[in-house]
């Protein structure tokens, strides 16, 4: 493979929205950008060519329980976790420290790194900046996360400071192990609560240390949608305007409006895929809770004017029967739906953005989800 130089590219702003593309070894990824999220290297319920179909760019796999399963070196062995999968788009693996925060049964942070117990088989485990990196690395991960400590809602000033500033000391260490990687991005990671002036601290840090990109962490664990866009209206302006920015972990089709409207270029979250298995479907009518009785005898898809098979080939009907009836179809049909809306949705972004309309896009894309759907 031809060595690609990672970068990014801003081709417009509409207010502080962005349109932009990163340039990885894997290829393009367009901005702003919605990652299904690949725990163990599946998309659960979808196959990978269903996800890409759908427009996505760009998945994400985890280092923590890919370490803890197969194994990285297994992987490495394997090919690396493009091939392993069966993934031929860039790849984003996180560094495993929201997962040691709300899965290990036991854990201890030190400076040197995290001692934790697998949720698996507890076995004890220990994760270092140094660690995290050699892991992503063996993936062959396109984008590689630093190794940071995320703190659990609420949490004191105190506790936020002092999780932010060993962030700080582990972003140099991985940086450090990050090494040289053509055509591969190393990310920071913006820690400190809901804290303005730890948000600033932490993104004045790293950027001195500098990064190919820049997450802000630590949110959607809890705090609100209020405190959370808040926090990034915070932070978002010390960060490098031609760098990437990620907000981990988000989110809800209003979250990401509201954040691509503050600034942010990457999202992730397990949403789509985990509301689809529990019966419920989002649309650009709202959200559409199939497990209610109203939907046993509708026999109009979710969407017929939608590309996506699973939005409109399926009956509203089928899918309630589906879902009420627990059967693996129906969760895997909503899991896909969710996903192509998802992707729809960043799509509509996109172009509202290089037409200079995103708030219009916004407004009216809000007002549909609070009109809803018309009932049959």
């Amino acid at each position: 493979m031809t060595e690609r130089p990672f970068g990014f590219t801003l081709h417009a702003s509409d207010g502080l929205a962005r349109l932009g593309t990163v340039q990885t070894r894997h290829g393009d990824i367009r901005t702003p950008a919605f990652m299904p999220v690949g725990t163990v290297g599946t998309v659960k319920g979808l196959y990978l060519d269903q996800v890409e179909a759908t427009g996505a760019d760009i998945i994400l796999g985890n280092t923590y329980h890919l370490m803890l399963r197969p194994g990285a070196e297994q992987v490495a062995e394997l090919g690396g976790l493009h091939r392993f999968i069966g993934w031929k788009r860039p790849i984003l693996t996180d560094s495993g420290g929201f997962q040691i925060m709300s899965l290990s049964k036991i854990r201890k942070i030190t400076e040197q790194g995290a001692v934790f117990q697998s949720h698996i088989d507890g076995k004890r485990h220990e994760l270092t900046p140094e660690r995290a990196m050699e892991i992503q690395r063996l993936l062959g991960s396109d984008i590689q996360m630093q190794l940071d400590q995320c703190l659990e809602f609420p949490h004191t000033e105190k506790a936020a400071e002092k999780a932010m500033q060993l962030s700080l000391r582990w972003a140099e260490r991985s940086r450090r192990a990050f090494g040289q990687q053509p055509g591969r991005g190393n990310f920071g990671i913006v820690q400190g609560g809901v804290n303005a002036r730890l948000r600033r601290e932490s993104a004045e840090g790293l950027k001195f240390i500098g990064f190919e990109g820049y997450a802000i962490g630590g949110l959607a664990v809890g705090e609100g949608q209020a405190l959370m866009l808040q926090t990034i209206e915070a932070t978002a302006p010390h960060l490098p305007v031609d760098r990437p920015r990620y907000l981990m972990g988000v989110g809800t089709p209003e979250d990401i409006l509201e954040s691509v409207a503050r600034g942010i270029d990457m999202f992730d979250c397990v949403m789509p895929t985990r509301s689809g298995r529990h019966g419920q479907a989002f649309t650009r009518f709202g959200k559409i809770n199939l497990r209610n009785a109203r939907h046993a005898g509708d026999p109009r898809p979710l969407d017929p004017e939608h590309p996506c098979p699973a939005l409109s080939q399926y009956s509203r009907a089928y899918l309630h029967h589906l879902i009420r009836s627990g059967e693996l179809l129906g969760m895997m049909l909503l899991s896909w739906a969710n996903i192509a809306y998802y992707q729809s949705l960043m799509q509509g972004i996109r172009a509202a953005i290089a037409e200079g309309r995103f708030d219009a896009f916004r407004t009216a894309t809000k007002e549909q989800w609070k009109r809803g759907d018309v009932p049959a």
